[in-house]
């Protein structure tokens, strides 16, 4: 029996090196394509989802910590001794972001606050410091404003804080001190606030100016 010749299968030409660079500039422009249009679906999804998302890709970066309750925090300057607790004020230097970025609250100046007179998410995470640290906090809506919101707030929406505890006090120790000077006063001046808090504070009704108070306790849950 004669052997089967197989018939010969012609060798395929090397792809010419122009004709690679144009395939993989095509490659590079179908990812890219494909990316900005992810990206667009992103920007006009729903603000809670979004965040949600955002909230979910944020909890893999590196120093990125969640708690059990969603909140996230990073510590940018560790402290150093005790935290304070819900009987205390801290003062506080902080910042308040949107997740696109816009500021929607800055201290100007050293700012007492009530550890329980703010939003869940921003008392929690002062009670993880300690005198002299600097934090980075993402708060969820649930933390937050929640589906009301507030002012430059949109309902829904992720607070991230830069927070540097300065120092804090037991709530006791302030009233004395207030008590004391109202004493030395003749009671000039009537009763009032740690100083500073008619000022704009994360967690404090907003003060009857026109500036930006960042998000207050919600009352009545």
């Amino acid at each position: 029996m004669a052997d089967t010749i197989a018939p010969k299968v012609p060798a395929k030409a090397p792809l010419d090196p122009r004709a690679k660079r144009v395939l993989w500039l095509g490659i590079v422009l179908a990812v890219l394509g494909a990316g900005a249009l992810l990206f667009s679906m992103f920007m006009w999804w729903g603000g809670s989802a979004r965040d949600s998302l955002s909230m979910t890709f944020n909890s893999w970066a590196p120093g990125v910590k969640t708690t059990a309750s969603g909140l996230q925090y990073k510590v940018l300057t560790p402290g150093k001794g005790k935290n304070p607790t819900d009987t205390d004020v801290a003062l506080i230097n902080y910042e308040g972001k949107l997740l696109d970025g816009t500021t929607f609250d800055k201290s100007q100046q050293p700012t007492p606050m009530p550890i329980k007179g703010v939003v869940p998410g921003f008392s929690e995470a002062l009670k993880l410091m300690s005198k002299g640290a600097k934090f980075r906090v993402w708060i969820p809506a649930k933390l937050g404003y929640g589906e009301k919101g507030a002012g430059p707030i949109p309902a829904n929406a992720t607070l991230v804080f830069d927070i540097e505890l300065i120092d804090f006090l037991p709530q006791a120790v302030i009233d004395q001190y207030q008590q004391q000077m109202m004493q030395k006063m003749g009671g000039a001046g009537g009763a009032g606030g740690p100083p500073g808090a008619g000022g704009a504070a994360p967690g404090g009704e907003p003060a009857p100016t026109g500036n930006v108070a960042a998000p207050a306790a919600p009352t009545g849950k």
